[in-house]
């Protein structure tokens, strides 16, 4: 797939506008949204990332346009998994209900600017190296064996506050534990010292980075279009952040969804692997010749397997939720 250069300059002005818009329209006066506003918006941005699959299925051919969906869902599907973990750290910090837009609205545009980043140096050592598919692969089986075996209210040590950005900004810098409405830094008795809007941020960025070594592997597994696999990235953020307060209750429901995102994973892996072992040019495996029998999965059996867990997990989830609720003991009412 030859993209022109015009083409990813005018989508990049394209996602950096609709978060410049973002901010403007909703973050720049503090409120918490409605849940109409964020039901709207929410539709609004899923809208736009399936016609603009639609779209490329049409100029491209529906082959790239079903690896463009594919990566999408894939992609959202994590991201609605890292609003666990954004939940965590807004409950750690005790971000008010308010300002919580504009964190996360920040904590977007950080994962856009490092997922592009990791975007183009997968790209470039896919093209360099072949093995690469190895080591995505080996490293998504190994992530999806380690998020069946976690616990969903287990976070990395940024989600607690403690993470080691956080220490290294409190430890250099003079920081204060209240919150001074919306601000960044505040005078306090003549010095500038950082608030916790800000180390919420910097603790939201150092998990983006984790983030990004798992989602950029996982959807090279599916397409090895960068064009593709960014603006899949940058559709599946945009809209996050509405998310976030849509689903927010629906969040401690979803109690098999890291299973359910272990299988996909575990799943993208072996299809790297077997990718891999197709192409294959390492001298110690086969004498360095393609392993002939290692199937290609097809794009439409990726995303049948991709939609049908996510089904499943979700489906599961609300059945189990449900079934505890009614087995819970009733609270005795106490006496006066």
């Amino acid at each position: 797939m030859d993209v022109p250069n015009v083409v990813w300059i005018l989508t990049g002005v394209a996602v950096v506008g609709l978060i410049v818009f973002d901010f403007f329209a909703h973050v720049r006066t503090p409120h918490e949204p409605t849940f109409r506003e964020s039901a709207w918006w929410s539709t609004v941005y899923i809208a736009l990332a399936l016609v603009f699959g639609v779209g490329l299925g049409v100029v491209a051919g529906w082959d790239l346009g079903a690896e463009y969906f594919a990566g999408y869902v894939t992609e959202k599907s994590l991201s609605v998994d890292n609003l666990f973990v954004f939940l965590i750290i807004m409950t750690r910090f005790a971000v008010p209900r308010a300002f919580q837009q504009k964190v996360l609205l920040v904590g977007v545009a950080i994962a856009l600017v490092l997922r592009t980043i990791f975007i183009l140096l997968g790209a470039a050592a896919i093209e360099q190296w072949s093995w690469v598919f190895y080591v995505f692969g080996a490293y998504l089986v190994y992530t999806g064996v380690k998020l069946a075996r976690d616990h969903a209210d287990e976070a990395p040590d940024d989600a607690a506050g403690n993470g080691f950005m956080v220490r290294f900004v409190r430890r250099v810098l003079p920081t204060t534990d209240e919150y001074h409405d919306d601000r960044l830094t505040v005078r306090i008795d003549g010095r500038r010292v950082l608030t916790p809007m800000l180390l919420v941020m910097v603790a939201i960025g150092s998990t983006d980075i984790l983030f990004a070594l798992d989602s950029i592997p996982a959807i090279y597994g599916l397409t090895s279009e960068p064009y593709i696999v960014f603006t899949a990235n940058a559709f599946a953020l945009l809209g996050l952040r509405q998310l976030y307060f849509l689903i927010g209750g629906l969040l401690e429901r979803l109690v098999y969804l890291s299973q359910g995102l272990a299988v996909i994973l575990g799943f993208i892996g072996i299809k790297l692997v077997l990718h891999a072992m197709h192409t294959n040019e390492l001298p110690f495996i086969n004498g360095g010749e393609h392993v002939e029998w290692a199937p290609e999965i097809p794009i439409w059996l990726s995303l049948t397997v991709i939609l049908g867990t996510l089904a499943i997990a979700t489906i599961t989830s609300l059945i189990k939720t449900r079934n505890d609720q009614r087995t819970e003991p009733a609270v005795p009412a106490m006496e006066e």
